[in-house]
């Protein structure tokens, strides 16, 4: 039987499973990892605070990720397929890694986060 997300060991292997998702993924790894030129060292304790203060409170994240976003927009725009399939990738991982209260927290605060940023970024649903 899987686990809850109790801790923040528990964002910390999500993110980077995650992550290792992405990079297998045809359609986001180039962006990701061409174009952003993403470094994990760097990203992966960011995303982790943003995880972990989106279910948990811990005040920890205070960046803007849709000011991030737009303008990365800019440069190399973004389409409905790509925010689909980041909310695709993102579920199914929680899903193999996790289950109850916070994995269903986790995957519907991120499909709020992808609604919205695709709303403000693309103009559309």
């Amino acid at each position: 039987m899987k686990k809850d997300i109790e801790t923040q060991e528990d964002i910390q292997s999500l993110v980077e499973t995650f992550y290792d998702q992405i990079k297998k993924d045809e359609l986001l790894s180039p962006y990701f990892f061409k174009y952003m030129k993403i470094n994990l060292e760097k990203r992966i304790p960011i995303m982790v605070q943003f995880w972990e203060n989106a279910i948990f409170y811990t005040g920890a994240y205070s960046g803007n990720p849709m000011q991030l976003h737009q303008a990365l927009n800019n440069h190399f725009p973004m389409t409905d397929e790509h925010f689909n399939q980041w909310i695709v990738l993102w579920n199914s991982t929680v899903d193999v890694m996790f289950e109850g209260k916070k994995a269903e927290e986790i995957k519907q605060k991120a499909n709020s986060i992808g609604v919205v940023m695709k709303i403000k970024i693309l103009g559309s649903e």
